[in-house]
């Protein structure tokens, strides 16, 4: 990384580190930190920002010259010393130890720092910080859906001007999207790894893009196909196929403003429908764990049960998008559902000094090389669009089949916790029969009435 640009965005990020908090993010939204700033920005490119390689350092290239960069208006502000903390799953912290002190060594400047990395994995982290933001970590990995939460208990720092753009820039929509509450960014994107797709054993599921064909294989084999239809996160999956819509608004403090949700319609009718024909058939199990199921032919999972997968199906083992239906009003539709991400936060700090190495060292732990590190060590799913493209990714079934299937999908916003019992309740009532296929339409109609005015609800 060029010195000039990593001043700029070391400025920008000393920019939010002088607002009260670096939480007032009425101050903090749009524009550039300053002329100089913007100069810098536009005189780099996004590689230049992701990654050093073509200057040939590995942590972020030439480092700023001396020990301190220029905020807005010019004032001096010294990078300082101490200790950062960070929290990340288990299995990453000797990795994040090892990129930490990567990062320091190009950056002599910043190196009166040193790191804490404890094992907090990304959904304990949320939690934690929650409780007690002044004694959680300075930065810390967690799962998306926790963000409203976060950005609500003031437990993470608004990411501004060309930090912001770092974001939009070096990562895919969905990611980036995720990252955002209200108008504010508010993290750095990690993975696009977390979302569901088909795996099935080819020696029985002869066409895996109909839901028709895999359940008729299923079934003449004696094999079963497994879906968690009581879920609020695979639930969507059939409503969001025939163009329902639930998601929830979020001011820029992360408080529910409003519930966006259409299941009372000719489309939500349909996919319960869907929903009920398909636990009408004797292959059916509910399940989304395929270590927990029997007799599998066929299940709806993610990247996170690979291994096991290919386990059971041996030389059958496959993937795919999910498949798509035919529905009760003759029309074919394509499941959709929800797409999950990892992101790295930083909790507000005092020190504007501080402040500016946390983000630094934030972007280069969210790098294309970083993220390509880590899919290699880890198997993590890369969010950076430059690492996505990077053939071993790309030659990662899983990862592959994901990748298709969270072009057709949202990502999964803030929801109500109350929101994940009341989908597992209309789940539920599918399983035990009380909504059948001898259920009437008014019927049916009446119980997505329910569920939407109560998911309604929980935005007053």
């Amino acid at each position: 990384m060029k010195k000039k640009v990593l001043a700029a965005l070391l400025a920008s990020a000393m920019v939010a580190g002088s607002l009260v908090g670096c939480g007032d993010s009425s101050d903090t939204k749009g524009g550039d930190a300053s002329a100089d700033n913007s100069a810098a920005a536009n005189d780099s490119s996004a590689s230049d920002t992701a990654d050093s390689s073509a200057s040939g350092d590995s942590a972020s290239g030439d480092s700023a010259s001396g020990d301190s960069a220029s905020a807005e208006g010019g004032e001096a502000v010294e990078y300082g010393s101490g200790n950062i903390s960070i929290w990340v799953a288990e299995n990453m912290v000797e990795f994040t130890q090892k990129k930490a002190a990567e990062f320091f060594e190009a950056n002599p400047d910043m190196a009166g720092y040193t790191v804490s990395v404890e094992p907090v994995g990304e959904g304990d982290a949320a939690g934690n910080m929650i409780t007690d933001v002044e004694g959680g970590a300075d930065m810390f990995g967690f799962a998306q859906d926790q963000i409203t939460r976060l950005v609500s208990a003031g437990a993470l720092c608004p990411v501004v001007n060309d930090n912001a753009t770092f974001v939009t820039s070096q990562n895919d929509a969905g990611a980036s999207a995720a990252a955002t509450v209200g108008d504010m960014i508010y993290a750095y994107p990690m993975t696009s790894d977390n979302g569901y797709f088909l795996y099935y054993d080819s020696s029985v599921v002869t066409d895996p893009s109909s839901l028709e064909k895999i359940v008729a294989d299923c079934e003449a084999a004696g094999k079963n196909f497994y879906m968690e239809i009581n879920s609020g996160w695979y639930q969507p999956a059939f409503f969001f196929a025939t163009g329902c819509t639930l998601t929830y608004d979020t001011n820029n403090e992360g408080n529910f403003t409003a519930c966006n949700i259409d299941y009372v319609s000719d489309a939500g009718l349909v996919a319960l429908k869907e929903m009920i024909e398909l636990k009408s058939s004797p292959a059916f199990q509910n399940g989304s764990s395929i270590s927990s199921g029997t007799n599998i032919a066929a299940i709806i999972d993610g990247t996170w049960d690979s291994d096991a997968a290919k386990e059971i199906f041996g030389d059958g083992y496959a993937c795919a998008k999910l498949p798509s239906f035919e529905g009760s009003d003759g029309k074919t539709y394509q499941m959709s559902g929800f797409g999950g991400f990892k992101l790295l936060g930083i909790k507000p700090q005092e020190d504007a000094g501080k402040l500016a190495v946390c983000h630094a060292l934030a972007q280069y732990l969210t790098s294309s090389e970083v993220q390509l590190e880590r899919f290699n060590e880890a198997g993590w799913g890369p969010s950076n669009v430059t690492a996505q493209q990077d053939p071993a990714v790309q030659a990662d079934e899983a990862l592959t089949a994901l990748a298709e299937q969270l072009a057709l999908t949202i990502p999964q916003g803030n929801y109500p916790g109350d929101y994940w019992t009341l989908a597992t309740s209309l789940g539920d009532d599918i399983i035990t029969g009380t909504l059948s296929t001898s259920s009437s339409d008014e019927d049916l109609t009446a119980a997505l009435q329910a569920f939407q005015d109560t998911c309604i609800s929980y935005a007053q």
